[in-house]
């Protein structure tokens, strides 16, 4: 059975199989919001603490997500319920919609590429990169929704891309940091041990959760068609996948992983090799410090000394050159 409503001024027959969801959408409209919220909320408390930008980028995720399912679930109340569907709520959903996965993307890109975590900025060349493919992306959703020919061709290449370059930036600072975690072992240095190898795993982390959006990506083209039977059923599945595949990544790349534990990074990414120089605590007075000199080393400031202690009897922090 069909219900007649008014769409755009013109009378449309909507099957009755699409019934159940304004209440799905309503469902997952409150899982997303209060995620979105919690996640703003998190990100806002531990903003001092922060030294990087990646949580507040992940936190727009969840916020377009929920102004997609807010729209999507007025537009199908409203049409059966008060048998008028809004051209433009429609309109709000597709374009939140494409902005919803172009904004998936892109974060996947960025942390592909070590934002925040291998350095505190992009270069310009990958800030080109990803721009360039998140605008393609977009566009190529938007013809793909539209139903151009040829735009589906258009969104595979576009996945075989970016999954590419997704899978190979991963691979290669996964490389990076087992090498600088040999280089530690073998140096002894435990205090940045511990800081290169949360790095490590929540890269291995990112790597097994993209596997894991590849395949659900595939198996939504490959089982999308127009049957209105079972609609809702894939609509569920699907919103499920999605939620806990952004809710795992947001908790792999949570705040206080990246602020406690390794703050302190390369400003921006370098094609140089980094080495990481050891470390040394040496004990001089004042006198042997003034005759101190030499361009192998790099001198830091002395350490606070202790209460009732002179400031002659502080400890300097001496660190090696790597160039040296």
């Amino acid at each position: 059975m069909d219900l007649t409503v008014n769409f755009g001024g013109y009378g449309v027959n909507i099957n009755e199989a699409y019934r159940p969801l304004p209440s799905l959408y309503l469902g997952f409209l409150s899982i997303w919001f209060v995620s979105a919220l919690s996640w703003t909320i998190n990100t806002w408390k531990n903003r001092h603490f922060q030294a990087n930008n990646l949580q507040w980028t992940l936190a727009s995720i969840p916020v377009i997500k929920a102004l997609q399912l807010g729209l999507s679930f007025l537009f199908w109340y409203s049409c059966f319920n008060l048998q008028i569907c809004s051209l433009w709520m429609s309109f709000g959903m597709y374009i939140t919609g494409v902005l919803f996965q172009t904004a998936s993307f892109v974060s996947f890109l960025l942390i592909a590429h070590g934002y925040c975590i291998m350095c505190e900025r992009l270069s310009l060349p990958e800030r080109r990169t990803t721009a360039l493919l998140g605008c393609v992306f977009y566009l190529t959703l938007v013809g793909y929704r539209a139903s151009v020919p040829y735009f589906t061709i258009l969104l595979v290449l576009n996945y075989f891309v970016s999954f590419y370059m997704i899978f190979h930036h991963i691979s290669l600072n996964l490389l990076k940091l087992r090498e600088q975690l040999t280089y530690i072992e073998d140096e002894d240095i435990q205090a940045m041990h511990d800081a290169i190898y949360t790095k490590y795993t929540m890269l291995k982390k990112f790597q097994g959760a993209m596997q894991i959006v590849a395949v659900a990506e595939t198996l939504i083209y490959i089982t999308m068609d127009n049957a209105s039977d079972n609609y809702w059923l894939r609509l569920l599945v699907r919103e499920w996948a999605q939620f806990c595949i952004y809710l795992y990544i947001g908790w792999t790349f949570r705040s206080q992983e990246l602020s406690s534990r390794f703050s302190v990074m390369p400003a921006v990414r370098t094609e140089v090799a980094n080495v990481v120089p050891p470390i040394y605590s040496i004990e001089m007075n004042a006198k042997e410090f003034k005759d101190l000199s030499s361009h192998n080393w790099h001198i830091a400031l002395p350490t606070s000394p202790a209460d009732g202690k002179d400031l002659s009897d502080s400890i300097l922090v001496i660190v090696q050159h790597p160039r040296g």
